[in-house]
């Protein structure tokens, strides 16, 4: 699998809202995943959120989108052009789950080094995973550092696409939340 990670802290760069105006807390009821849009356009999303807010996760949820990207590059996919005819596209705002986690750069890059390291040695091809280190702002932390993962993937059709993201994200969560 595709994967990389890097950081977008300084200047004008977006940051993490942990509590924006639409956020839904899924750490104390996961169960409202399935109440998200997003979920019931992509089904994988809600078992995704539901493991990544578990309490046995190191991180939990506060935004999730589900998009159709403007233009891959099928390299970056580790695709070929003949089966990169439709794309799709999600990101989960992640934040650490503990005060001691993630306090300082070098920490949270570590963190999405070993994720990427272990995501590369999956066999799965067509889809990609970026994690962008941002600032993030959740309730009585001024400024904390959190992670936006988007999960990108590809097929010749939408419901290729579909699969192969709903693998991607499976793929991702079974790597930050072994399961049980």
């Amino acid at each position: 699998m595709e994967a990389d990670w890097e950081f977008e802290i300084g200047g004008d760069a977006p940051v993490i809202d942990a509590y924006w105006p639409g956020f839904v807390d899924l750490r104390n009821d996961v169960a409202r995943a399935a109440d998200l849009i997003e979920c019931g356009q992509l089904p994988a999303l809600a078992d995704a959120l539901v493991r990544l807010n578990e309490a046995r996760s190191p991180v939990w949820t506060s935004k999730v989108d589900l998009f159709t990207p403007d233009c891959i590059d099928p390299y970056e996919l580790g695709s070929t052009g003949d089966s990169a005819g439709a794309a799709l596209a999600c990101y989960i705002d992640l934040l650490p789950r503990s005060d001691q986690q993630w306090g300082a750069p070098g920490e949270v890059s570590s963190d999405c080094e070993w994720i990427c390291d272990r995501l590369h040695a999956l066999r799965l091809s067509d889809c990609r995973i970026d994690l962008v280190i941002r600032r993030a702002f959740s309730g009585s932390h001024t400024q904390d550092l959190g992670v936006t993962a988007y999960l990108t993937a590809c097929s010749k059709g939408v419901g290729g696409a579909t699969a192969r993201l709903s693998e991607c994200l499976k793929a991702f969560v079974d790597t930050l939340v072994p399961e049980k």
